[in-house]
């Protein structure tokens, strides 16, 4: 048994490295979306800016189009003026010339309003575009570093499936089952040892007869806390080139004669 566990464990190594390129890519997908929500930030602040000025655009045409009526109408009221010889109709005459002098002036108020305003908003208009063109200079840089990278992790993350793949050939299927199933749930690692009788999992204390099972290793232990699978340390063997561990000898005591 203990020689399929170590086998797992070497699964699950694979699947720790294709767990942490999955976040990392996740991360920079994350980054490269933030850049280009800001660039449809502006995009939309520049249409709407856009439409803003247009429809100031209208509203000073129709006001300058009031103010060339009511001075056409000024006109032919003061020639009509001129010409009248009864005073009631001098005075009806004077009062719709008031009345048309009093438009245009509001038209030719708000049409300085207007145009201020459209002044204003230009500039506005102005400074959203050059934020625009500089952050798609500025970010293009950091767009190809971001897909370069991902395209990168993709790689890697292929490699490491594969080798993972035929690893998993040679594993215990009824334990590759189990540990799939445990992975997909936790996303974390699912075979972990005991530490001072505590699981290194999810830290809980254990009881000395659970400690004595993950010993003996006949059989695979779940965590009663968290159903992590258990193995003890001291079964998995040692890395690479790394040096065995020696037994100390006790020092025999020679008498003095």
């Amino acid at each position: 048994m203990l020689e399929d566990l170590k086998v797992i464990l070497e699964i699950q190594e694979f699947d720790m490295k294709m767990l942490r390129l999955m976040r990392l890519k996740q991360e920079r997908k994350k980054e490269i979306s933030h850049i280009w929500s800001l660039r449809k930030d502006l995009e939309t602040q520049l249409s709407d800016k856009k439409k803003e000025i247009f429809q100031l655009s209208q509203q000073i045409t129709e006001d300058e189009a009031t103010i060339e009526s009511a001075k056409e109408r000024i006109l032919k009221l003061e020639e009509q003026q001129s010409i009248v010889k009864k005073v009631e109709e001098f005075n009806t005459i004077t009062r719709e010339m008031n009345d048309a002098e009093r438009k245009r002036s509001q038209a030719e108020q708000s049409a300085s309003d207007l145009i201020d305003k459209k002044n204003m908003e230009e500039e506005i208009l102005n400074k959203i575009q050059e934020s625009l063109e500089a952050s798609a200079k500025s970010s293009k840089a950091l767009e190809d570093e971001i897909l370069q990278g991902v395209k990168l992790i993709n790689a890697e993350g292929k490699e490491l499936q594969d080798r993972r793949n035929a690893l998993a050939k040679t594993a215990n299927a009824d334990f590759l089952v189990i540990y799939d199933k445990l992975l997909k749930n936790k996303k974390d690692r699912v075979i972990v040892p005991l530490e001072n009788r505590n699981c290194s999992g999810c830290h809980i204390s254990l009881t000395a007869q659970h400690e004595n099972m993950v010993r003996k290793g006949e059989r695979l232990i779940f965590c009663e806390h968290c159903s992590r699978i258990h193995y003890w340390e001291e079964d998995r063997t040692a890395p690479e080139g790394a040096a065995a561990p020696t037994k100390r000898r006790r020092r025999r005591t020679v008498a003095a004669t």
